[in-house]
């Protein structure tokens, strides 16, 4: 089984800047892709982004040149550094990962709050 634990949400202004980790650790095959999804009260769960162990990055137009996303798949550790972040960011954000035998496991979510 692989266990996650996500860190760095909190509350912030708009326009300021978080940055979040996720850690893996437990059983863990290969990891073949890490990734951040985000659900805000009342919608659906999101993805944000992801990255794969070969380093091909993927956004959500709603993000782009404002997020990046980070990962050491030798720590399968992932990070999201979020800029410019706006009130419409709020949600809780979730890191997931696929690992070799394509079983996807998520962490318990942390709450990021955009407001002045």
């Amino acid at each position: 089984q692989v266990h996650l634990v996500e860190s760095g949400g909190g509350l912030v202004q708009p326009g300021g800047s978080l940055r979040l980790s996720c850690a893996a650790s437990g059983k863990i095959f290969s990891l073949l892709a890490m990734g951040w999804h985000r659900q805000a009260p009342g919608k659906q769960r999101e993805l944000v982004a992801s990255i794969t162990s070969g380093g091909d990055t993927n956004y959500a137009d709603s993000v782009k040149g404002r997020f990046t996303i980070s990962g050491d798949y030798t720590k399968n550790t992932v990070y999201l550094q979020m800029n410019s972040l706006r009130p419409e960011d709020t949600a809780v954000y979730f890191c997931a990962v696929i690992d070799s035998i394509r079983r996807t496991s998520w962490g318990q979510g942390t709450q990021v709050t955009v407001s002045s």
